[in-house]
C-alpha cells in the first residue's frame, strides 16, 4: 500500500493532467455532434473487432469438440449409406423374384437375409499417434475394447482406405497402416471391374503398387481403384487410389502399375472403423471349406 501511495505522489502532476484531459475530451464529445459521432463509430468498430477476435479464439479452442462431433456424424452417415446400398440390393432381388414368379412357378430365388442390411457398422476415432516415414507404419487411436473395437476392423478416412486394426487395449487401438510392408488390399479397377491387389512399396507415402493386373486388361492413367468387397474387412467401392503410371515389360505376365493413394496419411486426424457383423461367420465357413 505504501508503494502505491508513493507511486501516486511521484506522478501526481501527470495523473492530474491525464484526468483533466479525459474530462475535456468527454465534454467535447458530449457537446459536439461531429466529434461525438466519430467517437462512437470508432468505439463501435473497436468493440466489434474485439468481440470478433474473442469469438475466433473461442471457436479455435472449440474445434476439437466440433471435429469429434462431425466425425461421429460422418460415421453414422457412412453406416446409413451402406444400409441403403444393401437395401437397394434387397429390393432389386425382390423385383427379380416377383418377375420370375410371374413367368413360371418353377423358379425359386432365396429370400434376402435382413441381417445383411446391417452388415457393416461404423465408429469414429481420433488419431493420437501416426507414422508415415518408416517401412512398417502404424496409427494409434483413442478408442479400444471398451468402445467395441476389435482386431481385424477395417479403417478408412474421409478420402479412402487407411488400414486395419492390429491390436486393441482397453482404451486404445493400434492400426496397421496401408503404409505397411505386410498389408495387402483386395481392390479392383472401377472402370473395368478387374481384380488386383494394392501393396505399398515402402518408399513414397503418397503412392503404392497395383499388383497382379494381367496383360489382357487395359488399365489407363487416372483409372480409379476401389476395394473389391471380396473379403470380410472392407465394403465394396471404397476409394484406394488413382492410377498414376502404367508400364509393362516385354516378358512380364502382369503390369507394373503405380497408384496415388486416396488417403493422405500425413494429414490424418480422424478415422472410421468398420465392423463387419458377419465376418466371423464368413471366416469360419471359408476356413472349414479349405479342410475338405
Amino acid at each position: 500500500m505504501q508503494r502505491l501511495f508513493l507511486f501516486l505522489y511521484q506522478y501526481r502532476a501527470f495523473l492530474t493532467f491525464l484526468f483533466l484531459e479525459i474530462i475535456c475530451s468527454w465534454f467535447i464529445i458530449q457537446n459536439n455532434n461531429y466529434q461525438g459521432a466519430k467517437f462512437f463509430n470508432s468505439s463501435n468498430r473497436l468493440a466489434a473487432g474485439l468481440l470478433q477476435s474473442s469469438g475466433n479464439i473461442s471457436d479455435y479452442f472449440g474445434l476439437a469438440r466440433v471435429n469429434a462431433d462431425l466425425a461421429q456424424e460422418n460415421a453414422g452417415l457412412k453406416e446409413r449409406l451402406e444400409q441403403l446400398n444393401q437395401r437397394l440390393v434387397e429390393i432389386q432381388i425382390s423385383h427379380v423374384k416377383d418377375s420370375s414368379l410371374a413367368k413360371t412357378d418353377s423358379v425359386t430365388i432365396p429370400e434376402t437375409d435382413s441381417t445383411v442390411v446391417k452388415k457393416y457398422e461404423y465408429f469414429s476415432a481420433k488419431v493420437i499417434n501416426n507414422s508415415t516415414r518408416r517401412f512398417n507404419n502404424y496409427i494409434t487411436i483413442n478408442k479400444g475394447a471398451v468402445d467395441g473395437v476389435e482386431p481385424g476392423f477395417g479403417v478408412i478416412g474421409n478420402d479412402g482406405v487407411v488400414g486395419k486394426v492390429k491390436i486393441v487395449s482397453k482404451h486404445f487401438a493400434v492400426i496397421t497402416s496401408i503404409l505397411h510392408g505386410d498389408v495387402l488390399i483386395s481392390a479392383k479397377i472401377k472402370r473395368t471391374g478387374d481384380l488386383a491387389t494394392v501393396k505399398w512399396a515402402g518408399v513414397d507415402p503418397y503412392a503404392a503398387q497395383l499388383m497382379y493386373v494381367p496383360r489382357h486388361v487395359k488399365p489407363l492413367v487416372n483409372d480409379t481403384i476401389v476395394t473389391s468387397g471380396y473379403n470380410a474387412i472392407f465394403p465394396e467401392g471404397i476409394p484406394v487410389g488413382v492410377v498414376k503410371d502404367v508400364e509393362v515389360r516385354e516378358d512380364a505376365l502382369f503390369y507394373d502399375i503405380t497408384i496415388s493413394l486416396a488417403s493422405d496419411l500425413n494429414e490424418l486426424s480422424y478415422v472410421y472403423l468398420i465392423k463387419n457383423s458377419l465376418k466371423t461367420e464368413q471366416d469360419s465357413l471359408e476356413i472349414n471349406a479349405e479342410k475338405f
